[in-house]
């Protein structure tokens, strides 16, 4: 026979257990965008502040041109296909490279990878592979085009991941706007304006 004061006091035991669960589940969607399955802007950061503390990483900030005439034009289901497509590519070549990525919002993406002198082919090689097509529902596949900036520790030498990220995205719309690939860093920090960063991102070194 069940002892009614041992299942009185177990009831509220897994009812808390319950909670937890469900409390633990509900973190890690918040943390995890559903769309890609990499980590969101806030955790990514946290991670990534934690890691450059202790080990010098380069960063990498991307996005997608002309992602609002993917969704305007083939749909917002085309243009989930692309993303998810891109942070599957993106996570897979972070890992490749000692890092780990996350999807900071819309198609705006970060990586924090281990990479200095042998980031000129990795980066092309990273290209290549985001831009390989993606399966729509349409007779042709799609192919993506994205827009990278890359800082290396050299490029901000002794200053916070923070810092570096800023410089990426400074990188990373100076190739937007001139058409290349990617494109690293500056040398020196840069104080150009939020307007002049996306007029051309002045203060940057060119590469392909």
């Amino acid at each position: 026979m069940t002892d009614p004061i041992a299942l009185a006091a177990a009831l509220p035991a897994a009812g808390w257990a319950t909670h937890t669960l469900w409390l633990a589940r509900r973190l890690r969607i918040a943390r995890t965008d559903p769309l890609t399955g990499l980590s969101t802007r806030d955790p990514f950061t946290s991670r990534a502040l934690r890691t450059t503390a202790r080990r010098p990483l380069s960063v990498l900030l991307l996005d997608v041109d002309r992602f609002k005439h993917v969704n305007d034009t083939f749909g917002h289901a085309a243009g989930d296909a692309v993303l998810a497509a891109i942070g599957r590519r993106l996570q897979q070549w972070s890992s490749e490279h000692g890092g780990f990525a996350g999807r900071l919002g819309g198609d705006e993406f970060a990586a924090a990878v281990d990479l200095d002198d042998s980031a000129t082919t990795a980066l092309d090689d990273l290209v290549h592979r985001l831009q390989q097509s993606v399966d729509i529902d349409e007779p042709a596949p799609l192919s993506p085009r994205v827009s990278i900036g890359f800082c290396r520790p050299a490029d901000r030498p002794g200053l916070p991941f923070d810092v570096r990220l800023r410089a990426a995205d400074e990188a990373m719309y100076a190739a937007k706007s001139l058409g290349t690939r990617w494109r690293y860093a500056t040398l020196q920090p840069t104080h150009a304006t939020t307007a002049g960063r996306r007029a051309g991102r002045r203060g940057t070194h060119t590469t392909h």
